[in-house]
């Protein structure tokens, strides 16, 4: 794995803004299976999120507390209760309100998976009157969809195993995810197939509360030098999930 990114030390008071008492709080999702790929034996995640977490903390010079959250939906919810500084989510619009986000370290593409006989043939077809489309609420993809999709009916649940269920046992005609998701839900979809390319690419990115934004520039500064200097695709290549994330491209 490349060296982490060699930049010059914080100034103190973005130190302090960020980790007061000398602690970096992260919040960390845990329902992204590609940044969080297993847990240490003491139940702490492990991953390519937790890994920029900690080489971030190593950059202020600070310690490290990881905040674990079930759902993308949770953590930003936290934003405005004072429970992280920085968070490792999926930078979207609307979680644009309570949270100030850098450009995106690392991408992960979103499609559909269509089950047996479906005349759908590309992603583009997927939004069409009379079509159902079932998606994980509060998902970075799930958002992109709400406020892109124009003709076809959402039908939200609020796990990805719960869209699964509903997409198999009500016959909706499209399951929304990200591109390896999809893939490991192939086995229980017969026949079932992943439409080509993609309708977003779900950008992960750093964030932390408005609160704090006036500390964004330092984050953005650590972002891109940590994407430059090959550590990102260091951290992919590490935890084994190489073709299924991306290095975000500069800003």
């Amino acid at each position: 794995m490349s060296a982490r990114p060699d930049l010059a030390p914080p100034s103190p008071a973005v130190r302090d803004l960020l980790a007061p008492g000398g602690v970096l709080r992260a919040g960390i999702n845990l329902s992204n299976f590609l940044l969080v790929t297993g847990r240490t034996e003491a139940g702490d995640p492990v991953g390519v999120s937790p890994d920029m977490a900690r080489a971030f903390a190593d950059h202020l010079g600070v310690a490290l507390k990881l905040v674990p959250y079930a759902s993308p939906g949770l953590v930003a919810d936290a934003a405005s209760r004072d429970e992280w500084d920085i968070a490792n989510i999926g930078a979207e619009p609307q979680r644009a309100e309570v949270i100030a986000f850098t450009p995106a370290y690392c991408e992960i593409e979103a499609t559909y998976l269509v089950p047996a006989g479906s005349p759908l043939q590309a992603v583009a077809e997927v939004d069409a009157p009379g079509i159902e489309i079932a998606v994980t609420r509060r998902t970075a993809y799930g958002l992109w969809l709400e406020r892109n999709v124009a003709h076809a009916t959402l039908v939200p649940s609020e796990s990805m195993a719960e869209a699964l269920t509903d997409f198999i046992d009500n016959r909706r005609d499209a399951l929304a995810g990200l591109r390896p998701g999809l893939l490991a839900d192939l086995a229980r979809v017969p026949g079932g197939r992943l439409l080509p390319g993609q309708y977003a690419a779900v950008q992960q990115a750093i964030g932390t509360p408005k609160a704090k934004a006036a500390a964004l520039d330092e984050i953005v500064r650590f972002v891109e030098a940590a994407k430059a200097s090959g550590f990102v695709a260091g951290l992919i290549a590490r935890h084994g999930v190489e073709g299924k994330l991306g290095v975000a491209p500069a800003a």
